[in-house]
């Protein structure tokens, strides 16, 4: 059976979930552009891998690996956006600069991939949008307020592309992991004002985050999202939204279904008690 996507961009491909993508895709025959800042790749080994060095918050290096993949390999079937990094304090212990940040690699810099990625996809008739978001972007994660505000916009933002792009046989999906072991955790920014003792929001907001931690180093492994994320560009037609293990598809029903009083009780059960 003829293979639906055979070169594909991997941003934050040097580490992570970005990292297990690539590794997985390239096993499968795959060629995978994995773009990092670095410029590293994530497994020297796989001659499927070809490293690429971008910063998604400068469209122009954008543009010049797209520029690069097209000369390369005549087309480009798919992007699977990766890129991402997080921050933690409470919202008013978070300055406006700080939130800029969290938004600035998150939200625009996805959305300087797409952008770039767009023309080429249209001019094809074809090409595949994927996006790493949460299950932050539909649960309310307190002390985390800005990483679950930035993922519900993405995934907003999918959603509007998917209906503008389909004419142009262009498919859009969003996956939503949990909680995950990466090196995210390690490398997760906290506010200036969350870390001094005369917050009003101090040690509830450690306590809440040392939590999410544990949980997220016992999480699932990044490759449980590779695989989902091969699944997508396996099938004919994506699925818009996915949530990878059964657990976390569960949470995402009970999050439609129960009153929104309630949703936030148990959230506040689980994070600020």
């Amino acid at each position: 059976m003829k293979r639906i996507c055979n070169t594909i961009l991997v941003t934050g491909g040097s580490s992570g979930i970005g990292a297990a993508v690539c590794s997985m895709l390239a096993d499968d025959g795959m060629t995978v552009y994995a773009a990092s800042r670095s410029g590293r790749s994530p497994r020297p080994d796989a001659p499927g891998i070809i490293p690429v060095c971008v910063d998604i918050n400068d469209s122009a290096s954008i543009i010049s690996a797209i520029r690069r993949i097209k000369a390369e390999k005549g087309s480009l079937d798919a992007i699977v956006c990766c890129a991402g990094n997080g921050i933690g304090g409470a919202i008013e212990d978070t300055s406006s600069e700080e939130a800029r940040y969290q938004f600035e690699t998150n939200f625009f810099g996805t959305d300087n991939c797409i952008k770039a990625v767009l023309p080429l996809f249209r001019s094809q008739g074809h090409g595949r949008i994927i996006t790493v978001t949460s299950v932050a972007g539909f649960i309310p994660i307190p002390y985390q307020g800005y990483y679950s505000s930035v993922k519900a916009a993405l995934d907003m933002y999918m959603k509007a592309l998917a209906i503008e792009c389909r004419r142009f046989g262009i498919q859009c999906c969003s996956v939503m992991p949990g909680d995950v072991k990466t090196g995210f955790t390690s490398a997760r920014k906290r506010t200036a004002a969350s870390q001094s003792p005369d917050s009003p929001y101090y040690a509830q907001s450690q306590k809440s985050i040392a939590k999410m931690e544990h949980d997220e180093q016992n999480g699932m492994p990044p490759s449980r999202i590779a695989r989902a994320i091969k699944r997508q560009l396996g099938r004919k037609h994506m699925k818009f939204t996915v949530v990878p293990r059964l657990d976390y598809s569960a949470i995402r029903v009970l999050e439609r279904l129960l009153p929104t009083k309630l949703l936030l009780w148990a959230v506040g059960l689980l994070y600020d008690n």
